[in-house]
């Protein structure tokens, strides 16, 4: 018999917690696509003179649309637990084929965004704390709340209209040139260019994700460059800071060893949340740039009332952001101990 440790224990426990949460948001999602006005059918067909309603009756059978609310939503529960996402209505393909071919674009810009928002957010949230109420402090927090300000949508036009249109530096849309591409590996271009080798294909993949990672990750770094610059004010007034500064540590080591270490425990769970909103709140920075990714399969998905592909893709969300706080809160087991899951 396995036996498991207290922090393992609840490591299971918590992974076994996303499976009813999943079905409830299968459920949620199942009900509320169906509140929309219109179906399917009625997207599909449109005004068309010619449609008769027996033949969009008929159409409604095929599909299953015609059954009472209940038995259709025990008929998608049932294929749910046999691992089945169903086929899409629209593209008459299989919900998990869709899926699988969007998923990697969207992890691959999440991911740069995030890189990103850490790489912005934490350097400018440190220097501000260890010059509080400096000119650098108040540069720091007009750009953090600037950065909070812009809507992504018009941050991403304008970057647009700038880089794209008028300097001519960047792409508008897509993920990569076409004939550009590496060879598959993993479907994230990036990673797959570097294995490969492909200096060209890495260059054209980091043009095309440079203006949709930094319209999706300058809020997210307005946030981290915040809670960074709290946090550090914090632990820089500590005893055991001042303990190690009266006996002559560096104040390099200070900051880094002692303070900065401490102060990043609040970031990890902001990153945590704010990495399962990228994932999930993407959808009009992928629109924008003609992103490849599930956000814009997901927006598709809507305006054609395919329900299939909403309601799974909905569940992978709901997962991904549950399994990114479990691996954040076990990132802040790590840093600080006295904490338990």
């Amino acid at each position: 018999m396995i036996r498991l440790s207290r922090t393992q224990a609840k490591i299971v426990e918590r992974i076994l917690a996303t499976i009813p949460l999943a079905l409830g948001v299968a459920v949620a999602a199942f009900i509320f696509m169906r509140a929309i006005p219109g179906d399917p059918v009625d997207i599909m067909m449109g005004e068309a003179a010619w449609t008769s309603e027996e033949e969009m009756a008929a159409l409604r059978g095929e599909m299953g649309l015609d059954e009472p609310m209940h038995v259709q939503l025990w008929t998608y529960l049932k294929q749910v637990f046999k691992w089945d996402l169903g086929y899409s209505i629209v593209r008459s393909r299989p919900v998990a084929d869709i899926i699988r071919e969007a998923l990697p674009a969207t992890i691959e810009l999440a991911v740069f965004a995030m890189l990103f928002a850490l790489a912005v957010g934490i350097p400018i949230g440190v220097a501000s704390a260890l010059n509080p109420n400096s000119f650098m402090d108040r540069v720091g927090t007009c750009l953090s709340l600037v950065g909070v300000s812009l809507p992504a949508f018009w941050l991403g036009i304008v970057g647009i209209l700038i880089f794209s249109m008028i300097l001519g530096w960047l792409p508008t849309s897509g993920r990569i040139a076409y004939g550009a591409q590496p060879a598959h590996v993993t479907g994230l271009l990036v990673l797959d260019a570097l294995i490969t080798g492909n200096l060209p294909a890495l260059g054209n993949a980091l043009k095309h994700i440079c203006l949709p990672m930094i319209t999706l990750g300058l809020g997210v770094a307005a946030v981290v460059a915040r809670v960074t610059r709290s946090s550090m004010l914090d632990v820089l007034s500590a005893d055991y800071v001042q303990f190690a500064r009266a006996k002559g540590v560096p104040e390099r080591d200070v900051t880094c060893r002692h303070a900065l270490r401490n102060a990043m425990i609040p970031t990890v769970t902001l990153v945590g949340l704010q990495f399962g909103s990228l994932l999930g709140g993407n959808m009009i920075v992928e629109t924008i740039f003609g992103w490849p990714g599930l956000g814009r399969v997901v927006v598709d998905a809507i305006f054609a009332r395919d329900y299939p592909v909403v309601q799974a893709s909905v569940m992978v969300y709901a997962l991904t952001f549950v399994l990114i706080n479990l691996v954040a809160d076990i990132i802040h087991t790590v840093l600080d101990p006295k904490i338990s899951l």
